[in-house]
């Protein structure tokens, strides 16, 4: 048995049997927030929507702000506001939460990391966690284990 595997001896034996049911649904209330806050962080992208959808359909986008580039913000709308669901439900969880991991990644090291890190940190360490669920996955309390497949 590798080191990392050996579980230490609990100093309070008795609290075995609350860590067994608290251990597996710490890691869906870790998802469901940063999965939430993420399709919240989305949904300003979606609000954007149907005024670039008009201005695409007038054929005046270049008349539009930076911030409602029309690719951009079509692409960011469905990863941070149905990707951020769908790691709050544990659905597609790796496959999100590494597209996060690399969305974040992009915007700390281009947008933030210039401006040193009080300005990075948030999204940096946002990044760190989006990483994390994506290695580990839904977890035994996602809908991805329910369906029985996971990337």
């Amino acid at each position: 048995m590798a080191p990392a595997d050996r579980r230490p001896q609990l100093l309070l034996p008795f609290l075995a049997p609350f860590y067994a049911w608290a251990i597996p649904v710490s890691w869906a209330i870790i998802r469901a927030g940063f999965g939430i806050d993420l399709a919240i962080h989305g949904w300003e992208k979606v609000d954007r929507l149907p005024a670039i959808f008009a201005a695409i359909g007038a054929g005046t986008t270049a008349a539009l702000k930076p911030q409602f580039d029309p690719t951009h913000n079509i692409v960011l709308a469905f990863f941070e506001f149905i990707g951020g669901i769908c790691i709050a439900l544990g659905l597609f969880t790796r496959f999100f939460a590494a597209a996060a991991a690399i969305e974040l990644a992009i915007i700390t090291f281009t947008v933030f990391w210039p401006h040193g890190y009080n300005h990075y940190e948030y999204v940096f360490w946002w990044g760190i966690a989006m990483f994390a669920i994506a290695i580990h996955g839904g977890g035994p309390y996602s809908l991805d284990r329910r369906i029985g497949r996971e990337l």
